[in-house]
C-alpha cells in the first residue's frame, strides 16, 4: 500500500493559489456565459470567447433599444466579471513569483510545455519526487498509464486510469499541446531528438493518444529531474545503454507537417 506523503505548510501554502485561482477560473466563465445568455434573451447573439463577450459589453451602454434596468445590471455584472479577472491576474503573478524564486521550478521549465503553473503546481505537490521509485510510478499516481484488463495470459490495455491528481494531469496534457505545436513547427535539422519522436508519433497515433503519450515522457522526465537534481538533457536518450539506434537515426528525414 502506498500512501500520500505529507506535504509542508510551504507546498500547502503555494497549492492554495492554484486551487483559488482553478475557483476564479469557474466564475469567470460562469459570469460570462450568464452575461451571454442574458443578451441572447434580447436578441444579442455574441460569440463564444471574452474579447467577443467584452467588445459587445461596451456598446451595451449606447443601445438604446435595451431596457435601463437591464443595461444597469449588464454593468453590474460585467464590473463583478472585470474583478474575477483581475483576481485570476493576480494569482498568476504570485504563482510565477514563486516558481522563480525555486530552483527547482526554474530548473523543469526548460522542458517545452512546462510553465510556471505546472513547474509550480509539481514541485508543490511531489517536491523533489523522492517518494517514487522511479518515473512510472510518478505517471501512475498522475493517471497517465493504461488501464489493465488482462486475462489468461492474454494483455488487454484500456484507456489512461485517471487517477490521483486530476490537476497536475490536466496541466500536463494541455502543456503536451504546447510541445506538439513546437515539434511541428520547428525544422528536422534543429528538432531535439524528443520534437523528432513526437512527429514519428504523430505520423501514426490518433491525437488523444498522441497528447497522453507526451504527458507521459514529460511525468517521467519531471521524476528523474527533480528526483536526481538534475538539469533538463534534450540528448539524455540518446545516451540511455538500452537505446540502440543507428548513427542514421540523429539526422531522420521525419516530414513534419
Amino acid at each position: 500500500m502506498r500512501f500520500v506523503a505529507v506535504k509542508s505548510i510551504d507546498q500547502q501554502a503555494r497549492l492554495s493559489w492554484h486551487r483559488v485561482r482553478e475557483g476564479y477560473k469557474v466564475e469567470s466563465l460562469a459570469i460570462g456565459n450568464r452575461l451571454r445568455g442574458l443578451l441572447a434573451e434580447f436578441g444579442l447573439i455574441v460569440a463564444q470567447s471574452d474579447h467577443a463577450l467584452r467588445v459587445a459589453l461596451e456598446d451595451i451602454g449606447q443601445n438604446s433599444a435595451l431596457p435601463t434596468e437591464l443595461r444597469e445590471l449588464i454593468g453590474d455584472l460585467n464590473d463583478h466579471w472585470q474583478q474575477i479577472r483581475e483576481r485570476i491576474s493576480a494569482c498568476d503573478a504570485r504563482i510565477e513569483a514563486h516558481a522563480q524564486a525555486d530552483e527547482r521550478c526554474v530548473r523543469v521549465r526548460s522542458i517545452i510545455g512546462i510553465g510556471p503553473i505546472t513547474a509550480d503546481a509539481l514541485v508543490a505537490s511531489v517536491g523533489s519526487a523522492k517518494d517514487f521509485k522511479n518515473g512510472r510510478q510518478l505517471a501512475a499516481w498522475l493517471g497517465l498509464v493504461p488501464t489493465q484488463h488482462s486475462s489468461g495470459g492474454h494483455t488487454r490495455l484500456g484507456t489512461i486510469s485517471c487517477r490521483g491528481d486530476t490537476y497536475l494531469r490536466t496541466l500536463l496534457i494541455q502543456g503536451a499541446r504546447s510541445s506538439l505545436q513546437r515539434a511541428k513547427a520547428v525544422s528536422v535539422e534543429r528538432a531535439t531528438p524528443e520534437q523528432i519522436w513526437i512527429a514519428q508519433l504523430a505520423c501514426r497515433m490518433p491525437f488523444g493518444k498522441l497528447l497522453v503519450a507526451i504527458a507521459n515522457k514529460h511525468a517521467r522526465q519531471l521524476w528523474a529531474m527533480l528526483a536526481h537534481d538534475a538539469d533538463y538533457d534534450p540528448n539524455a536518450s540518446l545516451a540511455h545503454p538500452m537505446a540502440k539506434r543507428p548513427a542514421s537515426l540523429h539526422t531522420t528525414t521525419a516530414t513534419f507537417t
